[in-house]
């Protein structure tokens, strides 16, 4: 079996929900998840800066995060196990502002989603899963930031039946404490990104 690369827009301008190259013989498979010419070629300049790898149980909910001052573009794949992976367009000047979209990411689809700078990004973890962050930028903690994952202006509809409800959820004590999206909204474009 042989699968090529395939780069589905989503609906906010510059996120890409990809399929991988993938290929199987009597040996195994082989999956290709990045590629700097096939990217640019389907409209992704994605120069890779970092790469790191999260391991989470059943329930745990990573809001959703960004940097301020450096924004760090993302291509994520589930390796194994099962999330629901969400982006919100973060971009004032967007059409799409405000606007979030998400995904079963899983082992067994293979899918990744590719987040654009000046978007935030989180995901539910459905099943004990291993998720991997390539990255246009380098991590930059005094930056690191997020805004609440049960935000009711931005209303994300997280599959918590998936997990027995949302009072099972697992949640950091720095998710808790993130800003608001009204919040977000205050802030200067200075303070979002140094190179506006």
């Amino acid at each position: 079996m042989l699968e090529k690369f395939e780069f589905q827009e989503v609906g906010l301008d510059g996120a890409f929900l990809i399929r991988p190259f993938y290929a199987t013989d009597e040996r195994g498979g082989f999956i290709k998840d990045y590629n700097v010419e096939t990217f640019k070629d389907n409209g992704i300049c994605h120069e890779l800066k970092e790469t790191f790898y999260t391991i989470s149980h059943k329930g745990v909910i990573r809001a959703i995060h960004f940097q301020l001052g450096h924004q760090q573009p993302k291509l994520v794949r589930c390796i194994s196990g099962r999330i629901y992976d969400v982006i919100v367009d973060l971009r004032k000047d967007s059409k799409t502002f405000g606007q979030w979209k998400g995904y079963e990411l899983s082992g067994d689809n293979r899918r990744e989603l590719y987040v654009p700078k000046c978007f935030g990004h989180g995901y539910l973890v459905l099943e004990e899963s291993v998720v991997s962050y390539k990255c246009g930028e380098v991590f930059f903690g005094e930056g690191d930031s997020g805004i609440r994952f049960d935000d009711s202006d931005i209303g994300i509809e997280w599959p918590f039946e998936e997990i027995g409800g949302i009072e099972n959820i697992i949640i950091s004590e720095k998710d808790k404490k993130l800003m608001s999206f009204r919040e977000y909204q205050q802030l200067t474009d200075t303070e979002i990104c140094t190179c506006l």
